[in-house]
């Protein structure tokens, strides 16, 4: 059982490795864009185009 735990853990850490090799110059923030807000109300607008929100209160 202790050899299996050893193994595994030492694969995790290969894996790891390879991981950082691969993707060296990707730091946080950089790989996704800054998410979209309504300029009106300040909410989320993940669908892009017009706030449903804000169209809800012209209505």
């Amino acid at each position: 059982m202790v050899k299996i735990v050893t193994l595994f853990l030492i694969f995790m850490i290969v894996l790891a490795m390879f991981g950082r090799l691969r993707l060296p110059g990707l730091k946080r923030g950089k790989g996704l864009p800054k998410p979209r807000l309504c300029p009106e109300c300040g909410r989320y607008n993940l669908r892009g185009g017009d706030c449903p929100h804000c169209t809800e209160r012209r209505d």
